[in-house]
């Protein structure tokens, strides 16, 4: 049956009063329609769609929660890369990042400056195609991010249609999306009910809930997005400017911000919230301080990490006082023994603290923390806080220093402190918690990501004795793991399928799984494409390790001495026998001659580039680099303090880059 043209204006009249009435309630906090002529109109536009599905747009309000859940999300390539930004701890810290640009720009003495409040949540970056919402995604590395659109629609202060006559064929939205504290609270209440871990902070919180497969559970944690940057051809010609229109698109703006001609104005602005934030319903822990002129932030352009016309303006740590309770340890996957103190549960910002990393003996040495003391404890952005000093005047009688314990808690072997090291160590390979730790991190995200085989799932397995190593996990049936605690058939077969599909992860990411100590994801990927295979990478010297750039003599041995354990080659080879990547599959890029015939010089310091590491990148990129400037020089790359040599290269014309500039030309 068609929708005659009364039925398809109705639909649009309805979907345009439900919208204003969201965005009156949850952007300008100033409800426009009484919660029950909203749910009357929200179920006539249902029933409208149900009978006519031609009807449904994808800016229509019952179209904000999917009914299907999604299997997994996808990593997208962002359109504009995601940089984080430079943080400054103090108003000195500031002065200085304010000379810094100044000297970028030495015809521009002033500015103005955008203060906002830097909320405590997770970065995400939405697409809008003619007005109408068709992705978003996470920050993830800055450069790519995962797809979680179905999740972003839930976010009622999210627009699916901006309230724009003529919107742009494109138009990008950066913002943090966050818990409320009252929800944040809420949420752990409820998974304190049901036996479920406890979330850390708002943040942890806001990320896990971003990346949950059901939106009916996103949904119901009613996450809240303050918008706070918009790209288009249409553009605003300010950062205030630019906070006024994504208000008048529909955005929730965060109304605390406000335009500081100076930087004693950012002072005051900075001072006030240092103690107003404590009232506020969300987690801040600084000011992000932008420069108002867009024209002087293209001017001043990027580093590799960081914008040069913005600085997170952060707070200083939050201290608390608490009574340590006991002292306990915990054994990692490498075997390191971290010393943790218990303590009477205290409220640090935001968040209730119970225990906090005591790092190693030598700290607890320094501490003199014994059970019983009332120790100050402190949290700058770490999920564990740690204890900062102890009050000796508080200190019970009788008290007893602490001393390390001399066997594994997990395994009883005898606990060895390499010398060199800082850190005790468990040294049995077959240790449980070792084990169990390893298994964890070979199912990470970066590494295999195996989903569904987080650290619960973990411990019922080793505990059944029905892993005893990472191959293992290759030999499970549908039938071993549906009869665990809490298994279901269905949750059996989608973990088998996982596991499954673990085998066809590449190289680099079996290699980053195996744990070998030092190696993170990023050391994997540079070693597997200089070592296709692990027979390469298992017969090469530390000396042939340590050529490789971006190797230093610590991963080298560490991946040396990781081989040469007799263990670990039977793990290999297991692992090869069920079918996992140990070559490369594709070629890596060979790097392209872009700069051949150019010669450049170098001169001052680079934001993060040493100058050697410069030099080779331009060499390999067929470039030659030479130490005076002279006619014959193509490019000179300046840093800061650039002296002489850019006063010639100005002289004679020659084009001067940044290191930002250095990299684009490198390609």
């Amino acid at each position: 049956m068609t929708p005659t043209p009364e039925i398809q204006q109705r639909a649009n009249q309805l979907r345009e009063q439900l919208q204003k009435a969201s965005y009156a309630y949850y952007v300008l906090d100033n409800p426009i329609m009484e919660d029950a002529v909203y749910d009357q109109l929200y179920r006539e536009l249902q029933e409208l769609e149900n009978q006519y599905p031609e009807l449904i747009s994808p800016d229509s309000p019952t179209q904000r929660v999917g009914d299907q859940p999604a299997s997994q999300f996808l990593s997208v390539r962002h359109n504009i890369p995601l940089y984080t930004l430079e943080n400054a701890f103090n108003m000195a810290e500031f002065a200085q990042w304010q000379e810094r640009w100044r000297r970028q720009s030495p015809t521009q003495k002033d500015a103005d400056y955008v203060c906002e409040l830097k909320i405590d949540g997770s970065a995400m970056a939405l697409t809008y195609k003619n007005g109408v919402l068709v992705r978003g995604v996470t920050r993830g590395d800055g450069i790519t991010g995962e797809d979680v659109t179905q999740n972003v629609r839930t976010i009622r202060s999210i627009p699916l249609r901006l309230n724009l006559d003529n919107p742009p064929p494109v138009l990008e939205v950066r913002g943090e999306a966050f818990l409320p504290l009252d929800t944040f609270n809420q949420i752990n209440q409820e998974r304190e009910q049901s036996g479920e871990a406890l979330f850390a902070n708002p943040r942890n919180a806001a990320a896990g809930t971003l990346r949950q497969l059901d939106p009916k559970i996103v949904d119901k944690r009613r996450l809240q997005f303050f918008a706070y940057t918009l790209h288009s051809n249409q553009t605003p010609k300010t950062q205030w400017e630019s906070l006024e229109s994504l208000q008048q698109m529909g955005f929730l703006v965060n109304p605390n911000r406000k335009l500081c001609p100076s930087l004693d104005a950012v002072q005051e602005y900075y001072q006030n919230w240092e103690t107003e934030r404590r009232n506020l319903p969300y987690m801040t822990d600084g000011v992000v301080v932008k420069i108002n002129d867009f024209a002087l932030q293209e001017q001043l352009g990027f580093t590799q990490k960081f914008p040069r016309w913005a600085v997170a303006l952060k707070y200083p740590a939050e201290e608390a006082p608490t009574v340590v309770l006991e002292i306990s340890v915990n054994v990692g996957r490498t075997g390191a023994v971290t010393p943790l103190a218990m303590m009477k549960p205290v409220l640090l910002a935001g968040t209730t603290v119970q225990k906090a990393t005591l790092h190693n003996s030598d700290r607890i040495t320094e501490l003199d923390i014994r059970i019983g003391d009332t120790v100050i404890i402190r949290k700058a952005g770490e999920i564990i806080p740690e204890v900062l000093r102890v009050i000796p005047e508080l200190r019970p009688p009788n008290s007893q220093p602490y001393q390390m314990p001399l066997q594994c808690p997990e395994c009883r072997s005898t606990l060895v402190r390499p010398k060199g090291e800082a850190v005790t160590r468990c040294m049995n390979s077959s240790c449980p918690a070792i084990l169990r730790g390893s298994v964890v991190h070979f199912c990470t995200r970066d590494a295999l990501d195996i989903r569904g085989l987080g650290e619960r799932i973990v411990i019922l397995l080793i505990d059944n004795g029905l892993v005893k190593s990472i191959a293992d996990l290759y030999s499970l049936t549908v039938e071993q793991i549906a009869a665990l605690e809490r298994m279901g058939q269905k949750s059996a077969e989608n973990l088998i399928n996982a596991i499954n599909e673990s085998k066809n992860q590449p190289w680099s990411r079996v290699l980053y799984g195996l744990g070998i100590r030092y190696v993170g994801s990023v050391n994997a990927k540079i070693l597997t494409d200089s070592f296709p295979s692990v027979e390469q990478l298992s017969q090469a010297s530390v000396t042939q390790l340590e050529s490789v750039y971006g190797i230093g003599s610590e991963i080298a041995q560490s991946v040396y001495d990781w081989f040469r354990v007799p263990a670990n080659q039977t793990l290999i080879q297991q692992l090869q026998a069920v079918g996992l990547q140990f070559k490369n599959t594709t070629k890596p890029a060979t790097t392209q001659q872009t700069l051949a015939g150019k010669t450049f010089v170098i001169t001052g310091t680079l934001p993060t580039l040493k100058r050697n590491e410069a030099k080779e990148l331009i060499e390999k990129a067929g470039g030659k680099v030479t130490g005076s400037v002279s006619a014959k020089t193509d490019y000179l790359v300046a840093g800061e303090e650039a002296g002489s040599k850019l006063d010639k290269a100005i002289e004679l014309g020659i084009t001067q880059l940044n290191e930002t500039d250095l990299l684009k030309l490198i390609g």
